[in-house]
């Protein structure tokens, strides 16, 4: 059966990683290298194990969170089908399981909010670690001149944190934003399509969304 570990120690899936990242500074793009994928691939084990799913499940969406963004090797265009066809033939020729070929392709078609649908828990995951992983970290230009509005909102935040209650009822973001480098407007600006999307990933694990920002409820 194959494993998480497997994935992540695999040399020929770490060269597609880094060098779909080395496609995207060309772009002008926010991190998607290792600290992204790791973090995404970790939250979606948080956000499945918390909410009592199998272990296999859970492994799942880990593998499917730490290949997800390997399609922006072949173009940011449509990377999600792209990077789906991609995991295809990476899993098929390590001998992977067909269901679980399929339930991480399916995660990982659908997990970009152009054409994105919640097709089953996987994606669910998948789409909230992704989603929500905003970060100064993840800015490559921090020059003092950056007009960007992308930059500039993954610019101010200086914390970031996913969390489910105790009772499982909600998944709250909450943020820690510097407003002097961007405006909580300029948040939704950018990326209210990528919170309802959370929204519905969310709902279909059961959970509520919420949004915090600056200790304000603000979803």
């Amino acid at each position: 059966m194959l494993t998480f570990e497997q994935i992540k120690n695999d040399a020929c899936i770490n060269t597609y990683i880094r060098m779909a990242d080395q496609a995207l500074v060309a772009l002008g793009f926010t991190e998607h290298s290792f600290a992204h994928v790791a973090k995404v691939a970790d939250t979606a084990k948080y956000i499945l194990e918390t909410m009592g799913f199998p272990e296999r499940d859970v492994e799942l969406a880990q593998i499917a969170g730490y290949l997800h963004d390997i399609g922006n090797l072949v173009n940011r265009a449509d990377h999600a089908q792209s990077g789906a066809l991609m995991a295809f033939h990476i899993l098929n020729n390590m001998n992977a399981d067909a269901e679980d070929i399929a339930l991480i392709v399916s995660a990982i078609g659908n997990h970009d909010e152009a054409t994105a649908v919640v097709v089953n828990p996987i994606a669910a995951a998948l789409i909230l670690a992704d989603k929500t992983d905003v970060r100064r970290s993840r800015v490559r230009n921090t020059n003092a001149g950056v007009t960007d509005i992308h930059d500039r909102v993954n610019y101010s935040v200086i914390g970031s944190e996913i969390t489910i209650d105790k009772e499982r009822t909600y998944i709250q973001l909450q943020l820690t934003v510097e407003t002097q480098y961007s405006s909580v407007m300029d948040y939704f600006e950018i990326f209210l399509v990528r919170m309802i999307l959370c929204r519905k990933a969310a709902e279909a694990l059961g959970l509520q969304f919420k949004l915090v920002i600056n200790d304000q409820a603000l979803l």
